[in-house]
């Protein structure tokens, strides 16, 4: 693995810290996530409503 500083001038405590940081990354089991894909977003878009919903529609949005 090849490690390019780009820009500035790190002292050898700062190289150890992205080193050490970069390496925990690298080595980490992956994620295990309970979905697959994406998930739904938990809002909706206004312009896309149909206006009125109902006298007690506001009771849904309490849950």
């Amino acid at each position: 693995m090849l490690l390019r500083i780009e820009k500035g001038s790190p002292d050898a405590a700062e190289l150890a810290a992205v080193t050490t940081a970069l390496f925990t990354r690298l080595t980490a089991p992956p994620p295990e996530s309970g979905h697959p894909g994406r998930t739904a977003a938990p809002w909706r878009r206004p312009e896309r409503s149909s206006g009125f919903e109902g006298p007690r529609s506001w009771q849904d949005t309490l849950t």
